[in-house]
C-alpha cells in the first residue's frame, strides 16, 4: 500500500487555474497533490544575440522555489548571488521540453520565457512546471494570434511530464515527497500527446533496476499523462471560453 493510499497507477488531484497572474500574457497555476507551481508566459520582441537575424524564435524558461515551499526554510538564490546546478538542470529541461513542440521559425523574432515558480513542493515539481508551462506557453501564444501578430498557432501539440518510481509497493505513478525521498529507483519522463518521447530521466537510488521494471514506469507515465494532457486541452477551453 502506497503511504497516500493509492493505487499503484493513481494520479493524485489535478487542476490548472488560468490567468493567475493579472499581467502575463499567459499564466497557469497548476496544482498537482500538495505541489504548487505558478508558471507565467512572458512574450518580448527580441531573441538572444546567437539567433539575431535569422527570422526565428525562442522559447526558454526559469525555475525557482519560494523559501517555504518545502519543510524547512531554503535560502533564496539571489541572496547568494548564484543559482544551484538543480535550479539550472530544472530550467534547462523545461526550455527544452518546451522547444520540442513549437515550431520556432514560425514564431518569428520573439522570445517567451516561462516562469516556473514553486509556491508548494510536495514531489514532481519539474513535472508540474512543464505540465504547467505549456498551458502558460498555449494561451500566450493564442493571444498573439488573437491580436494579429502571428498568422496561426505556432504548435506542434502538447507536451507534459510525470513521475514514477520503485518503492516498497512496487512500481507506482506520480510519486509524492514521501516516496520520493525513499524510493528505490525514481524517474521523470516528459512525453508529447502523440505519443513521443522529448526525456526520459532514470536513476538508480539503491541496486540497478531491470529492463521489465522500467517498462513498467513506462507503462504508468503513458497512463499518466493522458490524464495531464487532458487537464491542460480542458483549462486552455475554459480560459478561451471566458476570454
Amino acid at each position: 500500500m502506497r503511504p497516500s493510499g493509492r493505487q499503484p497507477n493513481q494520479m493524485r488531484p489535478i487542476s490548472i487555474e488560468t490567468g493567475f497572474a493579472h499581467h502575463a500574457e499567459g499564466s497557469a497555476l497548476i496544482r498537482v497533490g500538495g505541489t504548487e507551481v505558478l508558471c507565467t508566459a512572458s512574450v518580448e520582441n527580441r531573441v538572444p544575440p546567437f539567433l539575431r537575424g535569422q527570422g526565428t524564435g525562442w522559447v526558454t524558461a526559469e525555475y525557482g522555489m519560494l523559501p517555504r515551499a518545502t519543510h524547512t526554510r531554503g535560502n533564496r538564490e539571489a541572496a547568494k548571488g548564484k543559482q544551484s546546478g538543480r535550479t539550472q538542470e530544472i530550467q534547462r529541461l523545461i526550455g527544452r521540453s518546451l522547444r520540442s513542440v513549437v515550431d520556432l521559425a514560425a514564431l518569428g523574432e520573439m522570445s517567451i520565457t516561462l516562469d516556473c515558480d514553486v509556491l508548494n513542493a510536495d514531489g514532481g515539481t519539474r513535472c508540474a512546471s512543464i505540465t504547467g508551462a505549456w498551458v502558460a506557453l498555449r494561451l500566450a501564444l493564442g493571444k498573439l494570434v488573437a491580436n494579429n501578430v502571428l498568422r496561426q498557432l505556432p504548435l506542434r501539440g502538447q507536451v507534459a511530464a510525470v513521475s514514477c518510481g520503485l518503492t516498497k509497493a512496487g512500481p507506482v505513478l506520480d510519486l509524492d515527497y514521501q516516496e520520493d525521498s525513499s524510493a528505490a529507483a525514481d524517474t521523470n519522463f516528459v512525453l508529447t500527446a502523440d505519443r513521443r518521447i522529448v526525456e526520459i530521466q532514470g536513476t538508480a537510488e539503491e541496486a540497478p533496476f531491470t529492463e521489465d521494471s522500467f517498462n513498467a514506469l513506462f507503462a504508468l507515465a503513458r497512463h499518466g499523462v493522458d490524464e495531464l494532457f487532458a487537464a491542460q486541452l480542458a483549462a486552455v477551453e475554459r480560459a478561451e471560453h471566458h476570454s
